[in-house]
């Protein structure tokens, strides 16, 4: 899907996050306070990035993993905006930008999978 496509498919904030590298306001993402059984995919191509089964509350503001899907789920780039170095996280398909990994997650990874809401829709398990 081109630029053009999926700017008339996400809305404003989905679109300046996943292609503009953007990041949604703390506290303000639909998706933080989810707690139901499912999937987390991508806004822009509907991958898998997250089961609820790795989802915690780090307190951050922003819905947080300590282990994504699987491992091709998401790619790892280094980023150096903002004056500061950060592993910047994207979809492992399309490569939309989703938020940053930290090292100060709980075990079993030790990660923090740091995302935005509007990068991800939610999938509820079927019952």
């Amino acid at each position: 899907m081109d630029k053009k496509e999926l700017k008339n498919k996400l809305s404003e904030a989905s679109y300046i996050v996943t292609q503009e590298h953007g990041t949604e306001a703390p506290f303000s993402g639909e998706l933080l306070d989810i707690k139901d059984e499912g999937t987390f995919s991508c806004v822009c191509c509907g991958n898998k990035l997250f089961s609820s089964r790795t989802k915690y509350d780090s307190g951050t503001g922003w819905p947080s993993f300590w282990q994504p899907y699987s491992e091709i789920a998401v790619k790892n780039f280094e980023d150096r905006s903002h004056g500061m170095v950060r592993v910047e996280v994207r979809c492992g398909s399309c490569e939309a930008h989703l938020g940053h990994v930290f090292p100060d997650g709980p075990e079993p990874t030790g990660l923090r999978y740091c995302m935005n809401s509007v990068a991800m829709i939610f999938e509820p398990k079927s019952e």
